[in-house]
């Protein structure tokens, strides 16, 4: 759960993306056509240990060269090249001298831009195909031929442009891959960014080191480095409040934050009574006791219950609960300041969601004006205004991780699965009382300590359970009972947009089961959801 602030969702503008480029490293550009991948796209390559951004197509040759990028990558987009309305790149940006790789619809506005023709094609190619080499060099440097590659195309490539060469086929796709050598512009059909796509991360690491001469410069050491001068610079001696939810993301940050100002950073940890079992109480002694990290703990169970009190419906449990957050954390800044500034868990995504639109007048500084929309809670009051300090903001989650784990965050934190902001509320289907909360806890304390017991923790995404608003009819000791049921929730997944029903054990299920039923007070029957996302969710509200 994390509760961090961040800015709006608004449409990407090439100006608020040059803040972003400011940085003394090597690194690709991404240049964003509205591919579902261009995000996967930026982390292969930063899993070469070289820096990437995800720009807007309508960035600028004359912007890209102020950022002076070592190479260039065109997403794929969801248009074809030759409608009237489709999105096209500065053409200039083919005469920069820096090597570009056009990936799917990339490499179709590559071929129209340059003089060859993309048509519809007689069999659109989706899904796995083998692809032919036909060069093995260059681009395609130990990448087996009839490697799998995973393709999603109506279009195709009719004829190259002048100084083009075929580099690789499928069966229903003549040019799959491309390349002018001399100008160093590349185009590949298939979608080398994908997990399925087996000889794809080979070719995206011969574009990134032998053909646009990268070094492995992005590192976890040289990051954590970065930012602690960085904060040093930014924060002087000025207080930083940073809102403390025991995630990933808010842990790394206050860690990395304290190794750099020490004392000067405060953490406000909100107990809205939603949280699971022990976990309170063993985030703020972890962190005061064996960190040294200030934490003050704000007990507010009893004004969030009393707020939801009656409340059903599932969107207004999460306005309210934003709502009365917001409420108790205005009343936290006050009591524990004041503050210059506040400490915000942004991640990369989220800046390449979000334009730096919400600019101090006076001081040129970002303000916070909203909490993480994805987080389910609302805006900040406008008189509470704060200049931001976002360490992260570069990172994706799996490099979060890796800072954490560089910094000295514990296994059991940087590990930790996902957990909604709301927390057991909306595990908790319907209203939620104290009553239903402990009995959530209760069991859902049991599915974890089955899982870790067995060595099973890592295995799954999520594992928890879900309190129906119902009761059945069950028998214990020869007596009628009229108890809830509760639900086992467990899933696997890559990075939680899709996933799929764990297959548990069935001797595990078991020992959940009976352990529920007989330790939970009010429980008499558990059932184990078998639904995949989609169609289902992994929350149930």
């Amino acid at each position: 759960m994390n509760t961090a602030v961040t800015l709006p969702t608004t449409q990407q503008t090439p100006q608020a993306e040059q803040n972003l480029g400011q940085i003394n490293r090597p690194m690709i550009a991404i240049l964003d056509f509205g591919s579902q991948y261009s995000e996967l796209i930026a982390r292969r390559i930063r899993e070469t240990q070289v820096y990437s951004e995800v720009l807007s197509y309508r960035t600028t040759a004359a912007q890209l060269r102020q950022l002076n990028p070592k190479g260039i990558i065109l997403s794929g987009g969801p248009n074809s090249v030759y409608d009237n309305r489709a999105p096209h790149c500065d053409p200039e940006i083919w005469h920069l001298g820096i090597p570009i790789l056009g990936v799917c619809y990339g490499m179709q506005l590559m071929v129209n831009q340059l003089g060859g023709e993309v048509a519809r094609s007689d069999r659109g190619e989706y899904g796995k195909a083998a692809l032919f080499i036909d060069d093995p060099t260059d681009l395609f440097t130990n990448v087996d031929d009839g490697s799998t590659m995973w393709m999603s195309h109506g279009d195709s490539v009719k004829q190259m442009p002048p100084g083009f060469e075929l580099l690789a086929h499928t069966d229903n796709t003549p040019c799959a891959a491309i390349a002018n050598h001399q100008k160093k512009l590349y185009g590949v059909q298939f979608h080398p960014e994908v997990v399925h796509s087996i000889g794809g991360l080979p070719l995206i690491r011969n574009f990134v080191y032998h053909i646009c001469k990268c070094e492995p410069t992005w590192t976890t050491s040289a990051f954590v480095e970065e930012s602690i001068r960085e904060i040093r610079a930014k924060v002087g001696n000025k207080r930083v409040l940073l809102a403390l939810s025991g995630g990933v993301d808010s842990s790394t940050l206050a860690f990395l934050l304290h190794k750099a100002i020490g004392d000067q950073l405060t953490c406000v940890f909100i107990d809205q009574g939603f949280m699971r079992k022990y976990e309170p109480e063993r985030l703020v002694k972890l962190f005061q006791e064996q960190f040294h990290i200030s934490v003050e703990y704000v007990n507010a169970r009893d004004s969030f219950l009393k707020a939801l009190a009656g409340v059903t419906d599932p969107e207004e449990k999460r306005r309210i609960i934003g709502h009365e957050f917001i409420h108790t954390f205005e009343e936290a800044s006050k009591k524990f300041g004041p503050f210059d500034y506040l400490a915000q868990g942004t991640l990369y995504p989220d800046v390449i969601e979000s334009a730096d639109t919400n600019v101090d007048p006076q001081t040129g500084e970002r303000v916070a004006v909203k909490i993480k929309s994805h987080h389910n809670v609302g805006g900040l009051p406008k008189d509470l205004r704060f200049k931001l300090v976002e360490p992260l903001r570069k990172l994706f989650k799996d490099e979060v991780r890796k800072v954490g784990r560089s910094i000295g965050l514990p296994e059991e934190i940087v590990n930790r699965h996902p957990f909604p902001g709301p927390g057991l509320a909306i595990r908790v289907i319907g209203e939620v009382t104290a009553e239903r909360l402990n009995i959530l806890r209760d069991a859902d304390l049991i599915v974890r300590q089955e899982i870790n017991q067995r060595g099973l923790y890592h295995d799954y995404w999520q594992a928890f359970a879900v309190l129906l608003p119902i009761r059945s009819v069950g028998v214990m000791g020869d007596q009628r009972t009229y108890a809830y049921p509760v639900v086992l929730r467990i899933v696997t997944s890559e990075d939680g947009m899709t996933a799929d029903w764990a297959r548990v054990p069935y001797d595990v299920l078991e020992v959940m089961s009976n352990r529920i039923v007989n330790e939970v007070k009010g429980v008499n029957r558990v059932a184990f959801d078998i639904t995949s996302k989609p169609p289902g969710t992994i929350e149930w509200e």
